[in-house]
């Protein structure tokens, strides 16, 4: 490891292709599992993550953005790539020359669509993103109707892959699940010869009815949690350290930190960790008088953050740890296989997605696991 660096990350490739085949091991024969890799792999890197997914088995991807479409097809020549956020104005034949798959989200993007193939004579396919219940990107149900009803108009464009977002999928007994999904089965009818796909992560742990042809697995990929209730035995991706800067007493009484928010209850050693909200260790993650924040861990003990966290470092409650056991330079895990990035979330209300791809540049990443010999 560089001396000099703040802290590291460790990415276990191997864990999230054994992650990509635990999630493809619960589809049938006719359905695929694909993996979004958008917002740079949520956070880890997509050349690294990509290739790994790619190795694994998986051949549809989905990003947000044209320009991170641009970056995964010159990494996997041979996938195919779904553009979420639709088409770009006047970006048609850009798209088109790259295989990307825009997923058609309004009228003026279908129609723009369909007079790019027929002034251009392109053979390029495109998705429909229709709305069942979530209300961001789509077509209203009414719109799909209207498109599959003059479908005609709009030749040669016909969707390759009809999509919709679940909204609820993290809660199993939430009824919007059910409802989403008998809407999406009248939207797949109006588009018989083309694909469907309904599950994100925690859809897939739905169960099959979720399914369709196509599913979307992100954040249970990287290992954080798609499910309230539904345990699915997914690996540890992502493991954050940072250096331990310095140990100092602190007598009962005194406050840490800006504002001076937490007083400390007790004698108590303090241990100042080289990471901050600029580094995207939330600030919401420090605790006050009356609210407790999130824990590092280190020799088996969770071990507090205490007061707010600064730009550049955070405070944690040292106390419980043996003297022996704190040498300053050492590395204490932020999240990782002994305290779960869900956790660590939970406690700066917040999600593991902001987590992962908040992180900062100023740690060293370290890839393990890497596959060898990827025909991409």
């Amino acid at each position: 490891m560089n001396p000099l660096s703040n802290g590291r990350i460790t990415i276990d490739l191997g864990a999230l292709a054994r992650n990509w085949q635990v999630l493809a091991a619960r589809h049938s024969a006719t359905s695929e599992c694909g993996a979004v890799v958008k917002a740079n792999a949520y956070g880890i890197g997509i050349k690294p993550a990509a290739e790994a997914l790619f190795a694994a088995g998986a051949r549809t991807f989905f990003v947000a953005t044209p320009d991170e479409g641009l970056e995964l097809r010159a990494i996997l020549p041979k996938a195919g790539i779904y553009i979420l956020n639709g088409l770009y104005r006047g970006s048609a034949s850009t798209y088109a020359e790259n295989a990307l798959r825009p997923v058609l989200g309004s009228l003026p993007e279908v129609r723009e669509w369909a007079d790019f193939l027929r002034s251009s004579g392109a053979k390029a396919d495109a998705g429909l993103h229709v709305c069942t219940g979530i209300n961001r990107l789509g077509l209203t149900l009414s719109e799909a109707e209207e498109i599959a009803e003059a479908i005609d108009e709009y030749r040669p464009f016909s969707p390759g892959l009809i999509i919709s977002h679940l909204a609820c999928a993290d809660d199993p007994d939430h009824p919007m699940n059910a409802l989403q999904r008998d809407r999406f089965r009248h939207v797949s009818r109006l588009f018989p010869a083309a694909r469907n796909s309904l599950a994100n992560s925690g859809g897939i742990l739905l169960g099959p009815d979720y399914h369709f042809a196509l599913t979307r697995p992100g954040i249970a990929l990287y290992g954080a949690k798609a499910s309230k209730t539904a345990e699915t035995p997914l690996e540890t991706v992502v493991t954050l350290e940072a250096r331990l800067l310095m140990v100092r007493m602190l007598k009962k009484g005194e406050t840490i930190g800006y504002g001076a928010r937490f007083t400390a209850p007790r004698d108590m050693r303090a241990g100042l960790v080289a990471i901050g909200y600029a580094d995207g260790f939330l600030r919401r993650s420090g605790s006050t008088d009356d609210r407790e924040g999130a824990c590092f861990h280190l020799s088996g003990k969770d071990l507090p953050v205490v007061g707010r966290v600064s730009m550049d470092q955070t405070v944690i409650d040292v106390t419980h740890v043996a003297e022996s056991e704190l040498t300053p330079g050492m590395m204490i895990e932020v999240f990782g296989p002994n305290m779960a990035i869900d956790r660590t979330a939970e406690r700066a209300d917040t999600i593991g997605y902001e987590f992962l791809t908040a992180l900062g540049r100023r740690f060293e990443r370290e890839y393990i696991g890497r596959s060898s010999g990827v025909q991409a």
